[in-house]
């Protein structure tokens, strides 16, 4: 919610996986990764992303939200490279 009340550009997600799955892969050993999916996509599968709240928001602002893996090393600075080079 915060990301919307300061105009964020981008909501940047760490987490202890790489992206975005169908299911936590720590547990479910069939669990597919996402390349993208969409706010409507997201919230219909129920994807455990955030709280839905939180990701409606994000929505309504269109701020994209980017996943990536915490305890991966150089993940911070590959995830600011690449959302730089993108604009």
């Amino acid at each position: 919610m915060r990301a919307s009340e300061i105009g964020a550009d981008v909501l940047l997600k760490a987490t202890k996986v790489d992206g975005v799955y169908s299911a936590d892969p720590f547990t479910h050993a069939d669990a597919q990764r996402y390349q993208r999916v969409s706010y409507s996509e997201a919230l219909t599968k129920s994807l455990k992303i955030m709280d839905a709240a939180a990701f409606s928001l994000c929505r309504e602002n269109r701020i994209p939200i980017i996943v990536f893996n915490f305890f991966e090393a150089g993940s911070i600075e590959g995830v600011l490279m690449a959302s730089r080079s993108a604009r």
